[in-house]
C-alpha cells in the first residue's frame, strides 16, 4: 500500500505580480505546481501526482483562488506528475502542448500499477521511488485544448504566455512565461537541485530550451522540481546536458554498448545531484541519437537500466 504522501513537507510560496508557487520537496514524483492569479480569474500550472496531493495542493491556493478561481489549467507536459491530479480541477479550461496529449494517452495511472507490481528490478525499484503515491481514484481527465509553438492567454488582465519547447524532456514540454513578474514555470525543463532525465531529446532541443529561458530577461524560475531558483541553475543544466552527451557520443564511438558507457562514465562534479541512476536513460537517448535504428525502450525497459544502477535494488 502507499504510504500517506498527506504529511510530506510541501510549501506555499508567494512570489510577485499574482504569481504563486506549491513547492514539493522529495525527488520522484515530488513535482511543483504553479498557480498566476488575475482580475477574478487563475490559471494552473500543473497538478500532482495523486489525489491526495493535488487535493492538498488546492486547499493551499483556496487563499487566491476563493477570490480568482482556476479558470485554466495547463499541463506543462505528459509525465503523471504533472496531470494525474487534473480530474480534481472541475470545469476549468486544460490545455497543453499537442505532443504532450500522445505522452498522456500512453502512460495512465493503470501502468504505473502495473509496473509497480512487478517482481522484477525495474518493478523493485519503481516500488522504492513511487510507493509513497497512491493511484487509487484518478480518473484520467485529458487537455480539452492544444497548441503547438506558442499561446498568449489574458488571465484576467495578467499576460501569460505559454511556449512549446519541445521535444526535449518528453514530446511536448511547455514553458509558462510571466513577462510582467519577469517569472518563468519551466515544467521539467529545469530539474532544481537533481539529474535532469531525458526521455524523448533530442539533448540540443534542451539546450535550446535553456537559452530560450535566458533570453526571457526573467528574474524568477520555478522548476519543475527543486526549489524555486535563478538563472543560475540553467548553466548548470545546460553544462549536465552537454557533458553526458559528450561522453556517451565518445564511448557510442568506440564500440561500447549503452548499459556499458552507462556504466563507464564518471559523473564528476555532477555526481552529487540527486537521481544520479538517470544517466542510464540519458545515455541510451543518446544512443538513439546516433543511430536512429537503435529500438525504443518502454517504460519498464528504462526503469530496469536505472535499476542496475542503483545497488540496493
Amino acid at each position: 500500500m502507499a504510504s500517506d504522501t498527506s504529511s510530506s513537507p510541501a510549501q506555499y510560496l508567494r512570489l510577485r505580480h499574482g504569481c504563486h508557487v506549491w513547492q514539493q520537496p522529495g525527488g520522484w514524483g515530488m513535482s511543483n505546481a504553479g498557480l498566476v492569479s488575475g482580475r477574478g480569474e487563475s490559471l494552473l500550472i500543473d497538478t500532482l501526482y495523486d489525489l491526495r496531493l493535488t487535493r492538498r495542493m488546492l486547499d493551499g491556493f483556496t487563499p487566491v483562488t476563493a477570490r480568482a478561481p482556476v479558470s485554466t489549467l495547463v499541463n506543462t507536459h505528459g509525465n503523471g506528475d504533472h496531470w494525474f491530479g487534473n480530474q480534481l480541477v472541475g470545469d476549468a479550461e486544460i490545455i497543453a502542448a499537442h505532443a504532450s496529449l500522445a505522452d498522456m494517452r500512453a502512460v495512465q495511472p493503470r501502468d504505473m500499477t502495473r509496473l509497480q507490481s512487478a517482481g522484477t528490478p525495474a518493478g523493485r525499484f519503481a516500488r522504492r521511488i513511487f510507493g509513497r503515491f497512491d493511484f487509487t481514484g484518478i480518473r484520467p481527465v485529458l487537455p480539452n485544448r492544444t497548441f503547438t509553438g506558442d499561446l498568449t492567454l489574458d488571465i484576467g488582465g495578467t499576460c501569460v504566455r505559454l511556449v512549446d519547447v519541445g521535444p526535449a524532456h518528453t514530446a511536448g514540454d511547455t514553458i509558462v512565461h510571466v513577462p510582467d513578474a519577469r517569472t518563468v514555470y519551466t515544467g521539467d525543463i529545469v530539474f532544481a537541485g537533481a539529474t535532469p532525465v531525458v526521455w524523448h531529446g533530442p539533448f540540443e532541443n534542451w539546450i535550446a530550451a535553456c537559452e530560450l529561458i535566458f533570453g526571457l530577461g526573467v528574474e524568477t524560475i520555478v522548476p519543475g522540481h527543486g526549489p524555486v531558483t535563478t538563472k543560475a541553475v540553467l548553466h548548470a543544466t545546460r553544462a549536465y546536458l552537454e557533458y553526458v552527451h559528450d561522453q556517451a557520443s565518445a564511448r557510442h564511438a568506440r564500440g561500447m554498448t549503452p548499459r556499458e558507457a552507462a556504466h563507464d562514465i564518471v559523473l564528476g562534479r555532477f555526481a552529487g545531484l540527486a537521481g544520479k541512476e538517470r544517466l542510464a536513460v540519458n545515455v541510451y537517448t543518446v544512443y538513439r541519437e546516433l543511430d536512429p535504428g537503435l529500438p525504443p525502450l518502454d517504460g519498464p525497459q528504462l526503469f530496469g537500466c536505472m535499476a542496475e544502477l542503483c545497488p540496493h535494488v
